[in-house]
């Protein structure tokens, strides 16, 4: 057992971990695994944009970096195809210096990529997608086209979802797969015309059911017919909140009568966390689909042989990485991506044997962005690694401090929220809220949906929670036109807040499955008052 270097828990190196290490030949870690993760997601701003220029072809751009940061912005056809190249921006490595302050000197002066869009289209205001057409503030999405509002997956025609894969016409669903026509549902899957539903598989049209498989016409877990169904949901307005809000206490209820399953999971062997689907090997990992011989991952997909990975896809032998796919023998790095033997780097792309560098595209054998001979390399690298080992650099991620975000503006206050004194304590940046961005609404927007004017496009609206201003687009109004919904009365972020109180913390406690009481590892702590089962009693209950 080891102490966290950081919040001081006690926390254990399995042996099984022991030996990953060594076979990477990297440290054993000196944070436990949640404050690894949070320093790792303290790095990544998904949310938070802002307006300023291309520093090379001058036009105006939304950037996930504020216009006071100290590096150059480029727009993604520059920083992608523009005539400019990291080893540009150079230096010499000085062993006077600790390596993480050379490292940050670096990054304050390379240019960054305004958001991180790879292959996709009309996504102007996205960030951190890939081969995705046609969306709107959508972050960490892929092979999606037509959603707004969240972080959709090969996924069509969604709004304001979280971790949805291959979903149509979705609206406020989280962590689910293979939705039609589904709205405000969790943990639903190979399922359709959904309302209001948790935990169902296979079914289609329910409405405020639970913990059912291959069920149609059902509400609240009871069996109509279908013309009893259909005249009951004909009778829904979903403009109506406290109609709404009287289905959703209905689901609630719901929810504590059946059993949870300890574990969601499908097709895995030798796997502990939650949300494991076609992997084996994989431990203390949550949201990950298709990994091998992993640990201490979270959202993540096609991984062999990986560590410490989020929000990553497609890497091999990768260890405290944060970012894009593609990876090989990646340790210590964010957003690299077809990059292979590279350490202690950012948005490397196309590259291998990178030491220290940034914003790195087609090169090799680089230290802090200075190009080497093959030779040279090799030399030198071993000698910096001594040199950050006598500082306690080696073996670290880097610090939050350096990172390039105020704390509150990325993705680590998300899910592991601190109050400005906190963070400013601990050395971190801190973003103040603009009152500018607060302003009073400006027009009376209709309850009903079809009292709503094409006007409302030129309105700004003020967030019921936290008043922060937010528009609505043609492409949102259109869809809540069809599926005759409301207007939001918040604004995207309080939304996006909405569904992550949906899910269990990242966290796996001690407890017994409430009927053969069995120990058992799972994201409900013991004094939840859901009634939780192991595996084979879930099964025997359910299906």
């Amino acid at each position: 057992m080891k102490n966290c270097k950081n919040c001081t828990t006690e926390f254990e190196i399995a042996e099984q971990d022991r030996k990953y290490y060594e076979k990477i030949n990297v440290p054993e870690p000196t944070h436990c695994p949640t404050c690894r993760q949070q320093r790792r997601y303290a790095i990544r701003n998904e949310r938070n944009l802002y307006k300023r220029k291309c520093g090379m072809c001058n036009k105006e751009l939304v950037s996930m970096y504020s216009p006071d940061k100290p590096f150059p912005i480029y727009c993604p056809s520059c920083w992608w195809e523009g005539d400019w190249h990291g080893t540009s921006y150079a230096q010499e490595f000085d062993f006077s210096r600790p390596f993480f302050d050379q490292f940050r000197d670096l990054q304050n002066k390379v240019p960054r990529i305004s958001l991180y869009l790879v292959n996709s289209e009309n996504c102007d205001y996205c960030n951190f997608v890939g081969d995705c057409k046609n969306c709107y503030l959508t972050f960490g999405s892929v092979y999606s086209e037509d959603c707004l509002y969240g972080s959709a997956y090969y996924s069509k025609n969604c709004m304001d979802n979280l971790v949805t894969r291959e979903c149509e016409l979705c609206y406020e669903c989280t962590d689910s797969r293979k939705l039609y026509n589904c709205l405000y549902c969790q943990d639903c899957y190979h399922s359709d015309h959904l309302l209001f539903c948790y935990d169902l598989q296979g079914c289609s049209e329910c409405i405020a059911c639970a913990g059912l498989r291959n069920k149609k016409y059902h509400i609240e877990n009871k069996p109509y017919s279908k013309e009893e169904y259909e005249a009951i949901k004909s009778k829904i307005n979903f403009c109506s909140s406290k109609q709404l809000e009287g289905v959703h206490e209905q689901l609630k209820k719901m929810k504590l009568e059946i059993p949870h399953h300890f574990m969601p999971n499908s097709n895995v062997q030798n796997v502990s966390g939650t949300h494991i689907y076609n992997s084996k090997n994989t431990h203390h990992s949550f949201y990950v689909d298709r990994c091998e011989d992993c640990a201490y991952c979270m959202q993540v997909v096609d991984l062999k042989d990986c560590y410490d990975n989020n929000y990553t896809e497609e890497n091999e032998l990768c260890y405290e990485y944060l970012g894009m796919y593609g990876a090989k023998n990646t340790f210590y790095s964010t957003f690299s991506r077809h990059s292979y033997d590279v350490f202690y780097s950012e948005y490397t792309i196309n590259a291998k044997n990178l030491f220290g560098c940034s914003n790195i595209h087609k090169k090799d054998f680089c230290i802090l962005n200075k190009p080497y001979s093959e030779e040279e390399y090799k030399e030198l690298v071993p000698k910096i690694i001594d040199h950050m080992k006598e500082a306690g650099e080696w073996g670290e991620f880097f610090p939050i401090s350096h990172s390039p975000f105020a704390y509150n503006e990325t993705v680590a206050q998300e899910y592991f929220p601190m109050e400005k004194g906190g963070a400013t304590g601990k050395g971190y940046k801190w973003k103040d809220p603009d009152q500018k961005e607060c302003q009073p609404q400006t027009t009376e927007v209709p309850v009903e949906i079809k009292d709503v004017q094409d006007s409302i496009l030129n309105e700004v609206l003020a967030c019921s929670d936290c008043k922060k201003n937010y528009k609505i687009i043609s492409q949102e109004l259109k869809f809540y036109r069809n599926i005759h919904l409301p207007i939001p009365k918040k604004c995207p972020d309080c939304r996006h807040k909405n569904r992550l109180s949906l899910r269990n913390p990242r966290k796996l406690f001690s407890r017994q499955c409430n009927k053969c009481n069995t120990d058992i590892q799972t994201t409900y702590a013991p004094d939840r008052p859901e009634k939780v089962y192991c595996e084979k009693c879930y099964h025997e209950s359910v299906y």
